[in-house]
Formats: C-alpha cells, sequence, structure tokens
C-alpha cells in the first residue's frame, strides 16, 4: 500500500465569472499542495470551455498543477490540457488514449466498480476514481462506493485511485487513511466558509493525519 495522498481539484460546474474563478484558484494554490485542476464545465459551448482552460492554465501549470479537462479529450488534446477525465458514458478509454497521445494523463470513472476499475487499469488509465463516498450536490451520483474499495484496490493494483464525491475537509482524513491516491474536491473548497486557500490548507492537513494513521 503507498502511502501518498495528494489533493485534486474540481472547478463548478458553471463559472458564472471566469476572472474572479481564476483569482479564487490562485488563492486556493497559496494553501498549500495540489495536484491537479480538473476543468469541469457543463452545458456550455467549446469557446466558453476553451476560455476557461486558457484562463486556468497560466495559473496552475507553472505552480505543477497538472490541467485536465473532463469528458473531451478532442479538446484536451487542442488545449494542450496535461490530461483528461472521461465518464463510463464519454469517450471510451481507447479514444482518449488515441487523442491524447502515449505521454498524457487519461483518467476513468469507475463508479464504485472494481471490474470497471480492473478493465481500466489493465488497458493503460493513468488513474481510476470511485465514488461517490458521500452526498454532493455538484452531481447526482450514480453510485455510493464504499471507502474499503480503496484499501482493497491498493493491495493488489498498481494504478492510483481518486476518491470523489462531496469530499471535504471535514470527512477527507478517513478516505486519505483508507488508501485514497487523490482526493477530488469541488465544492469542499470553493464554497468553504473559510476561503479557498484556508480550505486547502485544512484538507492537506487532515491529509496528512490520514496518512500519518495508514502508516
Amino acid at each position: 500500500m503507498t502511502l501518498a495522498c495528494r489533493l485534486y481539484l474540481i472547478t463548478p460546474p458553471v463559472l458564472s465569472d471566469l476572472d474572479r474563478f481564476a483569482r479564487n484558484l490562485a488563492e486556493a494554490l497559496e494553501g498549500g499542495d495540489v495536484a491537479a485542476l480538473q476543468v469541469r464545465l457543463k452545458d456550455v459551448s467549446d469557446d466558453a470551455i476553451a476560455q476557461a482552460v486558457r484562463a486556468l492554465q497560466p495559473i496552475a501549470q507553472p505552480r505543477g498543477v497538472a490541467v485536465i479537462l473532463n469528458d473531451r479529450p478532442d479538446l484536451a488534446a487542442q488545449l494542450d490540457c496535461d490530461g483528461v477525465h472521461v465518464g463510463q458514458e464519454d469517450a471510451s478509454y481507447a479514444e482518449a488514449r488515441r487523442l491524447m497521445g502515449p505521454d498524457r494523463i487519461v483518467g476513468v470513472t469507475c463508479h464504485d466498480s472494481f471490474h470497471l476499475a480492473m478493465e481500466a487499469a489493465d488497458a493503460g488509465a493513468d488513474y481510476v476514481a470511485f465514488g461517490a463516498f458521500f452526498d454532493t450536490a455538484t452531481k447526482v451520483p450514480i453510485s455510493r462506493a464504499d471507502p474499503e474499495i480503496l484499501g482493497v484496490w491498493q493491495e493488489g493494483m498498481q494504478t492510483p485511485c481518486v476518491a470523489i464525491g462531496g469530499i471535504t475537509a471535514d470527512n477527507a482524513r478517513g478516505l486519505a487513511q483508507a488508501g485514497a491516491d487523490f482526493l477530488a474536491v469541488s465544492a469542499g473548497v470553493w464554497n468553504a466558509e473559510e476561503g479557498p486557500r484556508d480550505a486547502v490548507r485544512r484538507l492537506n492537513a487532515e491529509i496528512a493525519e490520514g496518512l500519518a494513521a495508514r502508516a
């Protein structure tokens, strides 16, 4: 079992004020370690997605934060994103890999299914995502995952696993302890009362506590 767990931020599904969100992102990244930012925008045009990616890449990438686009490997490749995340109803892993090439990140949603995760890992996915672990207002979860799946995955598989769904600083520690390699957080940072900087700081502190308990 690996002893590593990092924060993986996800944008809100709607960015009504892109400039303001860019400032919030910069503030969040001042709070501590962040591995990745997934740009996840729903029901918007390709131009709006491109505008968001181009605004956020110069903030994230120089800080070592990978920019991953949700759903759209075609746009991810065109916009020079570091990776793409695909769901079970989106482009297939094979199509995403074809478009992204061998060196960029392709992650796959696997809900609460160890079988789907094994198929994705065997195909070459860079990470698999399990969830939702908690109630979330960001989207209606298709499944509810048990934290036990993270530990079972760590025992036998090398591909990193991401925990997603309703994660906040109040519940992050248990998932880090259970075996998550990454915690995907959206509202738990952007809607946090303490603001994005302190939310990231607190999440990293909770992750560290979880890892200490896992050791």
